[in-house]
């Protein structure tokens, strides 16, 4: 087998590599909190290698480049397949794991221990060496921390972060409520976009060496963090609309705008390095379509299908996804259905399309510089199709008013069928309708703008919890022992054990911020029913 059981140590021990395992692991803060970056204030010279290089490792762990197994357990087994794109093939532990909600501590922890081993430290190493001298630097800093660790908060709810580097008297680390980290992401996006904002105005290349997104473009970091800000007020206009509407219409209303086309996309270049996805679909053979995928796109006639996957070996020219939670009683049961559709060696954070549909949802609560929904809406998918050259098919599907998702068949297993007429098949179309609903409208928006952001299942997950949009199927097996009801799926992740054991005090306090039991179906601050 190629993926977790076998390279669980290896991973583990790569985490731990130079002493930075965890900021939380307090016995050895002091030495853990140094990075292996440091530099005396007269080495840092003008090419400016000792504050670019750790900002190239915080892009590469955003999702973890060069380790498949890594990433397959801090991306993989949780968004990816909790957001209905994905399903593996393979019944790990005699199928008692995440994907029948009996959630394995060592595949759940390795969110935290990338953000806290490879993110955190290197950002908080730059911005106190570029502090007053090098402001762009400190400014990027500060993004790359919010593009990082927001979807950290996403996963488990409160996180340690403005906190940081900070020991109690009694040896322990106190995390942010997710509403204090939100705070401290919308405060952190505002300064590093005013910054880099002035920066765009001057002929200075200094991120160019080492910016595998943009090639040293400042004012495409702008609109990136502009449509960030604008993916964070939405993601909580449920929890804090004041707040929300106060940090949307300033990322609507700023000079410099959102991402627009598919050339603003936030994609990390990790080349040479092969796609961790590809790894794990093909080689290992652990990943494939999700049931939900196969039920909405083919429903629609999505002409994007095959650039997601691949036509699947069990039936000819048709798409086979599996249905999540099911009992799978050996791996070659489902290995042959679809694949995913070959990856280029970039990880696609966010899309311009995406933010076409923030905007849209924005006009539907009337937020200023919003402009109208359904004209974003339209260009939200357009955008998507230009992004993999299909503007020719465009007219015919945006005009579309028949489609639905189609009932899912399980050819191998006829108990995880879901006919027609069942509550998990959406029966919204495509075409925009003024005259529908606030409900029905809200989940247009999201149907499409989840298919436009495949293959971020991360972002994906985030907005299902917030939105309910789109119908995805629940699980069959539930091994929750009750902890995450069936109906409303999983909603978050459990602290690691490790945090137990070395910051007990702190995550005592951070249960109490989290408002319910540290389990699977504790809904967090922003997801509210």
């Amino acid at each position: 087998m190629g993926c977790v059981y076998n390279k669980i140590k290896r991973v583990i021990a790569a985490s731990c590599l130079g002493g930075l395992l965890l900021s939380a692991c307090t016995k050895n803060f002091e030495s853990i909190n140094e990075n292996p970056y440091d530099f005396n204030e007269d080495e840092l010279t003008p090419d400016l290698k000792l504050l670019g290089e750790p900002l190239i490792q915080t892009m590469l762990n955003i999702v973890v480049s060069n380790d498949p197994a890594t990433a397959q357990v801090q991306q993989n087994l949780i968004g990816d397949v909790y957001s209905g794109y994905m399903m593996t093939p393979t019944p790990f532990e005699s199928n008692r794991n995440n994907t029948t909600y009996d959630l394995l501590d060592n595949w759940n922890n390795h969110v935290w221990t990338i953000a806290y081993g490879n993110v955190m430290p290197n950002c908080k190493f730059v911005q106190e060496k570029s502090k007053g001298r090098y402001s762009d630097f400190y400014a990027w800093a500060q993004l790359l921390r919010v593009a990082a660790m927001h979807r950290v908060s996403d996963v488990y709810g409160p996180i340690i972060y403005t906190r940081y580097g900070i020991i109690n008297t009694d040896r322990s680390v106190d995390y942010d409520t997710q509403q204090d980290a939100y705070n401290a992401f919308f405060q952190e996006l505002s300064a590093a976009i005013d910054t880099l904002t002035l920066y765009t105005t001057r002929n200075q290349k200094n991120f160019t060496p080492f910016d595998l997104a943009y090639g040293g473009d400042y004012t495409k970091w702008v609109k990136f963090a502009n449509s960030l800000r604008l993916r964070l007020a939405i993601r909580i206009s449920k929890a804090d609309p004041d707040k929300a509407r106060l940090e949307g219409e300033a990322a609507l209303q700023h000079p410099l705008g959102l991402l627009t086309t598919p050339a603003d996309n936030f994609s990390i270049n990790i080349s040479p390095v092969t796609h961790p996805l590809y790894v794990i679909c093909y080689k290992w053979n652990d990943i494939r379509m999700g049931a939900p995928m196969e039920s909405i796109m083919t429903g629609y006639h999505d002409p994007r299908l095959p650039s997601y996957f691949v036509y699947s070996d069990a039936r000819d020219s048709s798409y086979n996804g599996i249905r999540n939670g099911i009992n799978i009683s050996s791996r070659d049961t489902y290995n042959s259905f679809s694949k995913l559709a070959p990856l280029p060696s970039r990880i696609q954070l966010m899309t311009a399309a995406e933010a076409w549909f923030l905007k849209a949802e924005a006009a539907l609560y009337g937020w200023k510089g919003a402009g109208n929904a359904g004209s974003n809406y339209e260009q939200g998918i357009h955008t998507s199709f230009t992004q993999y050259q299909l503007d020719s098919e465009f007219p015919e599907y945006i005009t579309n008013h028949t489609y639905t998702a189609k009932p899912y068949t399980d050819p191998k297993n006829a108990a995880n069928n879901v006919p027609a007429g069942s509550p998990c098949l959406s029966n919204i179309t495509i075409q925009w309708d003024n005259n529908a609903t606030a409900a029905q409208k809200l989940e247009r928006i999201i149907t499409q703008k989840w298919i436009a952001m495949f293959p971020e299942g991360e972002e994906a997950w985030a907005e299902f919890r917030r939105t309910g949009y789109p119908k995805l199927f629940p699980v069959v097996l539930n091994y929750s022992n009750g902890k995450i009801p069936t109906e409303t799926f999983i909603r978050r992740i459990a602290f690691p054990q490790l945090e137990y054991a070395t910051n007990p005090q702190g995550v005592a306090r951070a249960l109490q911020a989290l408002g319910g039991p540290d389990n699977g179906g504790t809904r967090l601050w922003w997801d509210k029913p």
